[in-house]
């Protein structure tokens, strides 16, 4: 799927940049580590959905895949276009398919998160134009727009809702409403729009199964910007979750989301269900918008993500995108031929053993001419920060990203000087308690 930077961090999305101050403050006052849940999040990797073509033992491959990795959850498209193509006839292929999927996790032990978008030409609110190039079961542009009668997705949800019951760990409703290219939900009033489907399916799949969670949202930006004005539209008490999609700063922008939850009244919890890094890199620089890493670097910060998630109470549920690296894209676990990279390991020692904790901050001071110059490592995910104390007093802090090697390098300001100075690193998820501290 075609990803957005989170709105919080465009300008810092592919390398070091801060926000730096003297500081006349002691030291007091530093932030702890968010409350610890004893459960860890229902936890798992994105495989592959149903589309025209794809076979049963698809499914087999790519459960047995996920078994290996210790997961508990798979997420899947079920696209509404593929398996309702006319309409009150389900498509048998497709449906063969979606059946050995969820029994096949069943059978595994897991259960299946299915994302359902992509209006049938039938019901596609497309303008004329687009739907005179649509044909039933093929990819088209009139399948992003959402329908035009609510309840004709209601009805579809409802029968996968009765159909599968609890071997569904979640129905989430659409695909990330508020990006901004149109791919996924396409047209005006989205607002209204998106409210309308998520009441008409929440409605539908309660009455069918009322077991069956309905996650809303599949939200690309963390500013809350759209989410406010869902609220204002009237969805809550429609979902049981809220799915989130988060690329850039992926622990800083589920705590930015958090807050705007909070400050509306909203305490249901997040499904990090889209999230991940292209191993791209040398051959790339940037792709889907993300910056390239190494497959050592992709390993790394995939453990990091998880280990970090399963101390948080209000993450329900992550899931990695994706199993294998697939339409070009290199965030998958294996690569396209199947073979497996560092990641499929890292990934399966997280899920094995959750409660770990993420990589530690390193930290290195050296002068260079009348400055300090700080470098190191850290975990993924969050905005670091860095503070300078001088005489037990905190003179400088600085906030700052890694780059994508997951590195930084800091000079301090030469006014400071090159002596009797004390610096700390901390990650700001996990807190100064965590901090890496040197003096020189």
């Amino acid at each position: 799927m075609i990803r957005s930077l989170p709105k919080i961090a465009v300008a810092l999305a592919l390398g070091l940049c801060g926000l730096a101050w003297l500081s006349p403050m002691s030291d007091a006052g530093r932030r702890t580590p968010a409350r610890q849940s004893t459960a860890s999040p229902l936890s798992g990797v994105n495989v592959a959905g149903v589309y025209a073509g794809v076979r049963p033992a698809t499914a087999d491959r790519e459960i047995a895949a996920a078994r290996a990795l210790h997961a508990g959850v798979v997420r899947a498209t079920v696209p509404w276009s593929v398996l309702e193509p006319i309409q009150g006839h389900i498509a048998g292929a497709a449906l063969a398919f979606t059946d050995r999927l969820m029994s096949d996790a069943q059978a595994a032990g897991m259960r299946v998160i299915v994302i359902v978008d992509s209006s049938p030409c039938w019901a596609s609110s497309a303008p004329v134009t687009l739907l005179r190039k649509c044909v039933a079961s093929r990819p088209a542009d009139a399948s992003a727009w959402p329908p035009r009668r609510p309840a004709d997705y209601g009805a579809f949800v409802a029968y996968l809702a009765r159909r599968y019951g609890t071997q569904l760990a979640a129905i989430e409703i659409w695909n990330e409403p508020d990006q901004a290219n149109q791919l996924y939900f396409a047209g005006p009033h989205k607002v209204r729009r998106y409210a309308a489907i998520l009441r008409a399916a929440y409605t539908a799949i309660k009455q069918a199964n009322p077991l069956v969670p309905v996650i809303a949202g599949s939200l690309v930006g963390s500013n809350g910007v759209f989410l406010r004005d869902l609220y204002a539209a009237g969805i809550k008490g429609y979902y049981d979750g809220l799915a989130v999609h988060f690329y850039t700063l992926v622990l800083a922008s589920l705590r930015a989301i958090r807050e705007v939850q909070v400050a509306n009244g909203d305490t249901t919890p997040l499904w990090l269900d889209e999230f991940g890094w292209s191993s791209c890199y040398p051959r790339h620089r940037v792709q889907e918008e993300q910056a390239c890493v190494t497959t050592r670097v992709q390993a790394a910060n995939i453990a990091d993500v998880f280990h970090s998630l399963a101390h948080t109470p209000y993450v329900a549920a992550d899931a990695l995108y994706e199993l294998q690296n697939s339409g070009g894209e290199e965030f998958g676990l294996l690569t396209a031929s199947g073979a497996r990279k560092p990641a499929f390991g890292a990934l399966a020692r997280a899920l094995a053993s959750p409660f770990g904790h993420a990589r530690p901050v390193t930290l290195g001071l050296r002068r260079r001419g009348g400055q300090i110059v700080a470098s190191g490592s850290g975990p993924v995910g969050d905005f670091m920060q860095l503070e300078a104390f001088k005489g037990g007093v905190l003179r400088y802090r600085a906030l700052f990203t890694l780059d994508r090697f997951d590195s930084y390098s800091i000079s301090l300001p030469s006014v400071l000087g090159a002596h009797g100075l004390r610096v700390r690193v901390f990650q700001y998820w996990a807190g100064a308690g965590r901090a890496a501290q040197r003096s020189i």
